[in-house]
C-alpha cells in the first residue's frame, strides 16, 4: 500500500557499498541535492569512478549506509557498519527481501536500525559509468516498515528512507517481505529468464537471418543483455517464488506446442496474453487505461513539432505518449499522439480549425 509520507527527515551524508548502477545512481542524484555522498565498493576502480562522479567531499560519520552491493555480502557489510557505529542506520536496496531480512535477524547487529528498501527501477547495462540521476523519477519505490517477526523499524530510520525515495522522485509504497518477493517474481525475474531464454535461442542463428530482426524482437531481448553473475544470484535467492511462475509457464508452453503440433487453434492462448497485458498499469504506476490514438501529419521543416505541442497547450489537452514516423528524405511526418479520447476529439477539432493535417483517432 502506498506510504503517508508526510513525516520525513531530510540527512546531509550517506555512504553508499556498492558502486554499481543502482547505488551510483543514488548517490548522483542525492549529491545533486546537496548531500555528502560517499562511496565504496570492493572493486577499487569502481569505487573511484562512482567517487569523481559525485564530485562530493564525503563526511567522517554519515548519518546513513545504504548497502547496494550484491547480496551474499549484505549480513557481513552491516555486522561491520555496526561495529564501527552501534548507531548506524542502515538501508539496503537489494532485489529479494525475504532473506535479506532473514540474514539480519540471525546477525549480531538489531533488525530495528535495518531498512530493507527495493526502487523499481534499473537498467540492463550495469556499472557506475551507466548511472543516471533521474533513474528513478516516477518509479515505485517499495520499503518494509517491520522486520520479519512484525517489529517495527527506528522510526527516524524510516523517515529519513522515506525523504530519500521522495527526494529521487520515486513513490514509496509500504509492503511486506514476502509480498514484494512475490511481487517482483511476476513482474522482473520472470521477464528477466524468458528474455534470456529467448535470446539464448540465437546463439548460432545465420547472421542473415538476424538481419531481419525489428522491434519485436529487440523490444522482447533487451534485459537479456543483464549481469549473469548478478541475475543468477538473485534467481537462486528468489526461487521459492519463481519455481511455480515457471511451472505454469511451462504447463501453458506444452499446452501451445501440442496444438501447434496438430493444427488446432491457439487464438484462445494469444487472446489471454491480450488480457493479461491489458492489466499491466499505465505509466507513473497508474490505473491502465485504453487511449485514443490521434495521427497528425506535419511538413518536414523546423518548429513543427513544438509548434504541434503549442497547440495541444491551447486546447487545454493532455498528451500521454507519443510516436513520430519518419523517413530520411521525406517531406512529411507522422506524429501519432495518445490521448483519452475526450481529449482526441477535443484536440481534432481544434487542429482540423487551425489547419493542420489531422486525421481520425483510432
Amino acid at each position: 500500500m502506498p506510504s503517508n509520507t508526510s513525516n520525513t527527515r531530510a540527512f546531509t551524508s550517506i555512504k553508499i557499498i556498492g558502486s554499481g548502477l543502482i547505488g551510483t545512481s543514488i548517490g548522483l542524484a542525492l549529491a545533486s541535492k546537496g548531500v555528502s555522498v560517499e562511496m565504496a565498493d570492493v572493486d577499487p576502480k569502481a569505487a573511484k569512478l562512482a567517487n569523481d562522479l559525485m564530485a562530493s567531499t564525503p563526511a567522517a560519520n554519515p548519518e546513513i549506509v545504504l548497502y547496494a552491493g550484491p547480496g551474499s555480502g549484505l549480513k557481513s557489510a552491516y555486522e561491520s557498519e555496526f561495529k564501527i557505529n552501534s548507531d548506524l542506520k542502515f538501508i539496503d536496496i537489494g532485489s529479494v527481501k525475504t532473506k535479506s531480512l532473514l540474514e539480519v535477524s540471525q546477525s549480531a547487529a538489531p533488525t530495528r536500525q535495518f531498512l530493507a528498501t527495493h526502487p523499481m527501477a534499473g537498467r540492463e547495462i550495469g556499472g557506475a559509468q551507466s548511472a543516471r540521476a533521474d533513474l528513478f523519477q516516477s518509479r515505485s519505490w517499495i520499503y518494509m516498515p517491520t522486520d520479519l517477526e512484525g517489529t517495527p523499524v527506528d522510526p527516524d530510520l524510516v523517515a529519513a528512507g522515506l525523504w530519500m525515495i521522495e527526494t529521487l522522485g520515486a513513490s514509496p509504497v509500504a509492503m511486506s517481505a514476502q509480498k514484494h518477493d512475490r511481487a517482483v517474481a511476476l513482474v522482473s525475474h520472470l521477464p528477466q529468464v524468458m528474455a534470456s531464454l529467448l535470446a539464448a535461442q540465437l546463439l548460432g542463428a545465420e547472421s542473415e537471418l538476424l538481419d531481419l530482426a525489428g522491434a519485436g524482437l529487440r523490444d522482447t531481448t533487451r534485459i537479456a543483455a543483464s549481469s549473469p553473475a548478478l541475475w543468477d544470484e538473485i534467481l537462486n535467492s528468489n526461487s521459492a517464488e519463481l519455481l511455480p511462475l515457471l511451472i505454469n509457464l511451462q504447463s501453458d508452453l506444452g499446452a501451445f506446442i501440442t496444438r501447434l503440433g496438430s493444427s488446432a487453434s491457439v487464438s484462445d492462448l494469444i487472446e489471454a496474453g491480450n488480457q493479461g497485458r491489458s492489466k499491466i498499469p499505465g505509466k507513473h504506476g497508474g490505473a491502465a487505461r485504453e487511449y485514443s490514438l490521434l495521427p497528425v501529419v506535419i511538413e518536414d521543416k523546423p518548429g513543427q513539432l513544438a509548434a504541434l505541442f503549442d497547440e495541444c497547450a491551447k486546447a487545454k489537452v493532455n498528451v500521454e505518449d507519443l510516436t513520430i514516423e519518419h523517413s530520411p528524405g521525406q517531406f512529411t511526418g507522422l506524429i501519432t499522439l495518445a490521448l483519452s479520447a475526450k481529449d482526441a476529439q477535443i484536440l481534432q477539432d481544434h487542429l482540423t480549425k487551425s489547419g493542420w493535417s489531422v486525421h481520425a483517432p483510432r
